[in-house]
C-alpha cells in the first residue's frame, strides 16, 4: 500500500499536536508518559518531534488521558484558526 504525501496543513498539525504535547508533559519524562499511556518512547519521541504527524487516534486519545488533556482540547489547539469570512456590506 502506497501512503499519498501529506499536504503542509497535516504537517502542521502534527508539529502543533508535538508541541502541545511537550508542553502538556512538562517535567515529566518521555519513558513515563509514553508507558503510561502504552506506547513505545520512541513512538511519543516520533509525535513530539513532527516525525508522526498523524498518529492514530487510540494513540492520541491515550496521551491525552496521561496527560489530563481533553480531545476537544487537543482539537481545538491542533486545528488551525479558519479565515474570517468576508463581511457583507448591508
Amino acid at each position: 500500500m502506497v501512503r499519498t504525501p501529506l499536504t503542509p496543513e497535516e504537517r502542521e498539525r502534527g508539529e502543533r499536536l508535538g508541541r502541545l504535547l511537550r508542553q502538556a508533559r512538562g517535567g515529566r519524562s518521555m519513558t513515563e508518559v509514553a508507558a503510561d499511556a502504552g506506547i513505545s518512547a520512541e513512538t511519543l519521541r516520533k509525535i513530539e518531534t513532527g516525525r508522526a504527524p498523524t498518529p492514530a487516534f487510540f494513540t492520541v486519545a491515550a496521551l491525552a488521558g496521561v496527560l489530563g488533556l481533553s480531545m476537544d482540547d487537543v482539537a481545538g489547539r491542533c486545528t488551525p484558526a479558519a479565515p474570517a469570512a468576508p463581511s457583507v456590506a448591508a
